[in-house]
Formats: structure tokens, sequence, C-alpha cells
């Protein structure tokens, strides 16, 4: 089967979304702490909503081979959603599953995320729409983390996760899928990586 991988948001999701909100901030002893009040900041300003994306540089071990393979200064992304008054992402790590939106950010590097929302978010995202949304994301709960970026629904990585549940709910394609091949793959630290798989 040919491999095909997403470019993680990057340049594709963050041009074809409105930028809405972008935050740094970086208090290693009180981490979560300030994310727990950034997100209350981000509720309080309406500057977050359902089905919002959001992006980060992971801290995680391919992170690197990630962003120079794609040439995105992010590594790692997940979708928005609120329940019961609290905001999560669901996001495909291992495995797939759904993360309190405050834990997200303090897990990413120095705190900096990027939260996008698509530039007609107020017609399309309907109340409906986010309900099959998650409905679609179900499906995937619980998947392992495809570190081989193959393009079936066996196991699923981020921008494959956000892709398909867009896609298949909405009927539009966030980013450009492009294949393996299409990226840089000439660094010691992608090639590095690639040997692992």
């Amino acid at each position: 089967m040919k491999k095909l991988i997403l470019t993680i948001g990057l340049i594709g999701l963050i041009i074809f979304c409105g930028l809405y909100a972008k935050r740094k901030f970086y208090d290693p002893k009180h981490r979560l702490e300030t994310a727990k009040l950034e997100v209350k900041k981000l509720a309080d300003k309406d500057e977050i909503r359902d089905g919002d994306l959001i992006f980060h540089t992971s801290l995680s071990r391919q992170s690197k081979a990630i962003q120079l393979a794609t040439k995105s200064k992010y590594s790692h992304c997940g979708i928005i959603y609120k329940e019961n008054g609290q905001y999560y992402v669901f996001e495909a790590v291992q495995p797939v599953k759904t993360t309190p939106l405050d834990k997200w950010i303090a897990r990413g590097e120095n705190g900096h995320y990027v939260i996008k929302r698509l530039k007609n978010a107020d017609r399309i995202l309907t109340a409906e729409t986010l309900e099959k949304m998650k409905l679609e994301g179900k499906k995937f709960k619980g998947k392992n983390y495809d570190l081989t970026f193959e393009w079936n629904d066996d196991k699923i990585y981020c921008s494959e996760l956000i892709w398909k549940i867009y896609q298949r709910a909405t009927g539009i394609e966030i980013g450009k899928l492009e294949k393996l091949s299409d990226f840089d793959l000439t660094s010691d630290v992608v090639k590095k990586k690639m040997k692992e798989r």
C-alpha cells in the first residue's frame, strides 16, 4: 500500500483556517496551573470553541523529525471540544484519546500553542455537525498511534485524525494529502527516526 502523510498543519491547515489565538507562556514550576489560567482567559474572551484546531511542538521523541520533514514549527495537533463546561483536545497519541486542554497546553514545548478556526466555522460547525465529528472520532478512540504514517484506519497519527474527522463529518478536506516522498527526508534526524520504524 502506498504511504501517504498529511502535512501536519501545518502550513495547509494554518492557511486554511483563520487565526484566533496564539499564546506563549513558560512557568516550569507552575506549568499546569498557568495552563489552567490560560484556558480560563481563552474561554472568557471567546477565543476558543468546539471544533477549533490546536497545534503545538510536542516533546515526543519523533517531534524534531516531524518538524524537519514537514518544515513546520509545530509537530502535534488535535481538535478542541467542550463537554460539561470543560475544554478537551481529541488527539492521536498512544492511544487516541481525549486530554483536558490545560494538560495538553502544559505538555507542549514552552507552553506555546496556536488555535485555528475555520473561516466560516459559524456556518459549518453547527451542533449537528459537531455531533457527527464526535461520532466519527469515537471510531478512532483507543487506537494505537501510527509511527509509520500509513493511510488506513488501523492505527492513526495526529493530522490524519483531524483530517479524517473533518472530511467524514463535513466533507471538508483540511490540508493537502502528500506522499511521504514529498517531504524532506534528507536530515540525519529524519533518517534515524525512519530506520527505527
